[in-house]
């Protein structure tokens, strides 16, 4: 009988425990998506966050809404398409990903996608500009990139940064990839001020794949062609030898879209509609307005058919297989220019 009572008891706890486990995996997993900003600290009236915002019912029929959507839908696809195996996120791989607590906003920066523009809105957004400053182009490019004015995820704590990964609106400008290389190239290849990378990458480019260069552009490496560039770009020692520099990383690589599930995927093709959305959902549009720009989307593509009609159809190839997670992944077509097909 003793026995008998033992056992009931013993069932009976364990039962209780279970039933409170379950209690509380259900207290984690149902919690709101997005706490309120700066209840814990300032217990302050809450507003709706930016998650909120893009989640609302309300909105989720609105065809800014919908084309958001299908971006998002489109990059979970190619990602269960196309990435073998999941791992779990380091701080290295968030070095590119900024952070507003203020208006509970990540952003991942893509050289070469206006990221210079939206450093400058999030330094006005911080208060890093200054309190009075509203205006982004006041701001000097270079100040924009200088570290430590803007914080990013990678220096926040293991449970600081699931909670923001989980509660914060994430988002990533992307831009057509062939289009982003070769602005990266005649960005830090053919402007004189840019000896850094003349003296870092020209040297080295020219020195292995220049038949008989002269000596001054081996000193100087300042006149590397676009072949040439491409030749060091799908050449194996490359990337054995150091990482790709994050003006001509791919964007799989520098922000992680298949481990980080972005909410907004904005593409340099629609900037300035996609930055008004961001900040609406911010609920910012009033504070501050991402930068117009006067660069046409038609141009940049008629540039890169240019530059690539040099290029064999063997190295186009070799360069799309380089870039091809980024073509699949935010749903870029294969340039029609290209000759390999």
């Amino acid at each position: 009988m003793m026995r008998k009572q033992k056992v009931i008891r013993l069932v009976f706890a364990m039962s209780l425990g279970c039933f409170i486990m379950v209690i509380v995996y259900f207290n984690s997993t149902m919690k709101p998506a997005s706490e309120t900003l700066g209840e814990r600290s300032s217990g302050q009236k809450s507003r709706r966050s930016p998650l909120q915002t893009l989640y609302d019912g309300d909105q989720l029929e609105s065809p800014v809404q919908m084309l958001h959507q299908g971006r998002r839908e489109v990059l979970e696809e190619a990602c269960r398409s196309h990435t073998r195996k999941r791992r779990v996120l380091i701080p290295e791989d968030l070095k590119h990903v900024i952070v507003d607590d203020q208006h509970g906003l990540l952003y991942c920066y893509v050289p070469k996608v206006a990221c210079t523009n939206w450093k400058r809105v999030f330094m006005v957004l911080t208060g890093a500009a200054g309190p009075q400053q509203r205006d982004p182009l006041a701001i000097p490019a270079n100040e924009a990139h200088v570290p430590g004015n803007l914080r990013t995820l990678s220096e926040y704590s293991p449970s600081q940064i699931n909670q923001r990964l989980r509660s914060y609106l994430k988002f990533v400008f992307v831009r057509e990839p062939f289009e982003r290389l070769v602005s990266a190239y005649r960005n830090k290849f053919t402007r004189s001020y840019n000896t850094a990378f003349h003296k870092r990458y020209g040297t080295k480019i020219v020195r292995r794949h220049r038949l008989d260069p002269r000596p001054e552009a081996l000193e100087r490496g300042d006149d590397v062609s676009f072949e040439e560039f491409v030749y060091y770009l799908v050449d194996p020692a490359t990337q054995r030898e150091e990482p790709f520099n994050e003006h001509w990383e791919r964007v799989h690589s520098l922000c992680h879209p298949c481990l980080i599930h972005y909410d907004v995927v904005g593409k340099y093709e629609t900037l300035e509609q996609d930055s008004r959305y961001v900040l609406q959902l911010a609920g910012v549009e009033q504070q501050v307005g991402f930068p117009s720009s006067s660069k046409s989307t038609r141009t940049t593509g008629d540039m890169a058919a240019q530059f690539f009609r040099n290029i064999s159809p063997f190295y186009q190839k070799k360069l799309y297989n380089l870039y091809r997670m980024d073509f699949l992944l935010f749903n870029y077509s294969l340039p029609a220019y290209l000759k390999f097909r």
